[in-house]
């Protein structure tokens, strides 16, 4: 099945397929919509070059109708991250090799130095007069899609989406036609879904919760897909409840960020049923579930698509969640079996620095269907005959998952290692701490120091002497693992996906207000002074 196919099944159909705003249009609607901007991008397109068309705009309409188009053409559809900028945004669309740029005038400035390859011609602007004399004078369904649509075939690559770039620049991961089609038909399937559901996808479509999650489960199905513009948590609730929305995908923060508006008496009559994402906390998984009476599904994956990892009710509490027995914790060095993780009375693992490896598949499938134009980067994710997800983790004695960061998340205190995910389990229990972040800071002379980004709850000062306090009494907090460093922000820096943007906050680390530490071992957090930075700035990089 193509995605080409699903579309074109439906070509006659009046049911909704999108709404937005108040707005709304049917199957045989997007469909023709799709058809236009196939027409228009074959009046552009060059058969020497790559059939890619960048899209950088927001959630609005035209988004979806050039997804359409890339399916019935068998073009490509390169989501292209609007949160870059310059030459890191430069960078995403030469990589991919961007033929056309689909934007509006709002963007216009963000690619004046980025797409300096592009004529004029090639940069279609949604919400221009132009853009809209060239659609119109194109005939209604002018490329017919039965003789078009018909032409795509399964293994056609159908989108370039890139990596949330959480571990360093994002990497294009290739997405088939059939690939597309498969995975809306399993998440259709889980969420039991049928033509009568609203899916509501508040994040970018350049990400894969909103595309995989979102649209490719609607198309399976004859559902209809809702959005806004961009992410807001004051109106999703009313979203939900003008859209008559049943299912909302997510990932991140999204859930934490829905809670943390205010209650309302009638909460729990939203037409929502289930949640489907990634990420959530444990908290906010049940007070979610809890607060809007629905199900709420939270799973580990990757855009990559290769290891899953599920939740079930009967794991223990800070587990990820269990995965198939091909799926291992190996140590990337010699790449034998971690052992299992061992826990005291206070449920600290004792063993951390033995027990915590990379997630690894070691039967890969055929799911994973590459990076563009970075076989390097294939080759380090594919290696010994196993797919090395680049997260790690360790694993009880019943064979639970527990997530222990990212890759590159490891830090080193006074000779010791340890993940940075425990320690954010352990802070993340304050009652005023809405989100929090750890990571490695340089110490001097050598190694690293913990340092915490916490965003704290609505209306809530920090004082460092109760936090000192909190933290005293955590029994499984490590000597080693007490932050030495503390920032306070009533918002944490997120990317797009609504993931942590650890990168910046490593790069910034204390050069920024509102920082406490404790300028050595066993000393109280205090105030970070001009005279302190001065003397301490140099270790950064």
């Amino acid at each position: 099945m193509t995605v080409a196919q699903l579309l074109l099944a439906r070509a006659d159909d009046d049911a909704t397929a999108l709404l937005y705003d108040d707005r709304r249009w049917s199957y045989r609607e997007l469909v023709d919509e799709g058809h236009q901007r196939a027409a228009l991008y074959d009046q552009v397109h060059d058969t020497t070059k790559p059939p890619h068309i960048g899209v950088l705009l927001d959630n609005v309409p035209d988004y979806i109708f050039w997804l359409v188009a890339a399916a019935l053409s068998g073009s490509v559809i390169v989501g292209i991250n609007s949160t870059y900028r310059g030459a890191e945004l430069a960078q995403l669309i030469g990589h991919t090799d961007c033929e056309v740029l689909v934007t509006s005038s709002d963007m216009t400035d963000l690619i004046a130095d980025a797409a300096p390859a592009l004529s004029s011609d090639a940069i279609l602007v949604v919400d221009s007069a132009a853009y809209d004399a060239r659609l119109a004078a194109i005939e209604p369904r002018s490329l017919v899609g039965a003789e078009h649509g018909g032409q795509v075939t399964a293994d056609d690559l159908f989108l370039l989406i890139f990596t949330s770039g959480s571990t360093g620049l994002p990497k294009a991961v290739r997405c088939t036609q059939g690939r597309f089609a498969r995975t809306g038909g399993h998440v259709a399937a889980i969420a039991a879904l049928t033509a009568d559901d609203v899916v509501y996808a508040p994040l970018p479509f350049f990400h894969s919760s909103s595309l995989f999650t979102g649209w490719a489960s609607t198309i399976t199905v004859g559902a209809a897909i809702s959005t806004r513009r961009k992410f807001s948590a004051s109106n999703t609730v009313p979203d939900i409840r003008r859209f008559g929305a049943t299912l909302l995908t997510y990932t991140g923060k999204v859930l934490n960020y829905i809670l943390s508006v205010p209650d309302a008496p009638d909460d729990a009559t939203v037409p929502l049923r289930i949640a489907i994402g990634n990420e959530a906390s444990e908290h906010d998984i049940r007070e979610f579930a809890r607060r809007y009476d629905c199900t709420v599904r939270d799973s580990y994956g990757s855009t990559e698509g290769v290891i899953i990892i599920r939740r079930d009710p009967s794991m223990p509490a800070g587990a990820l969640g269990s995965a198939d027995e091909s799926v291992k914790v190996l140590d990337p060095a010699t790449g034998a079996e971690k052992p299992r993780a061992v826990f005291d009375a206070s449920g600290r693992v004792v063993n951390l620095e033995e027990a915590v490896g990379e997630v690894v598949e070691t039967q890969p499938t055929a799911a994973f269907e590459g990076y563009y134009n970075n076989e390097e980067a294939v080759r380090l994710r594919f290696r010994d005959g196993g797919y090395w997800s680049g997260d790690l983790a360790y694993r009880d004695a019943d064979g639970w998952l527990y997530f222990a960061g990212r890759s590159n998340e490891w830090l080193r205190v006074d000779g010791e290692n340890f993940a940075a995910a425990p320690v954010e389990k352990i802070l993340g229990r304050h009652p005023d701490v809405r989100s929090v972040a750890v990571y490695a800071v340089p110490d001097d002379p050598v190694g690293d120091r913990v340092m915490a980004a916490i965003e704290l709850r609505q209306g809530v000062t920090f004082d460092p002497t109760d936090f000192d306090a909190f933290l005293s009494a955590q029994p499984d907090l490590g000597p080693k693992w007490l932050p030495a460093f503390v920032r306070v922000t009533d918002e944490l820096p997120k990317l797009a996906s609504m993931k942590l943007d650890k990168t910046l906050l490593r790069r910034e680390a204390w050069r920024v207000e509102d920082v406490v530490w404790r300028p050595a071992k066993g000393q109280a957090l205090r105030r970070l002074t001009a005279d302190d930075r001065t003397r301490i700035d140099p270790l950064l990089p």
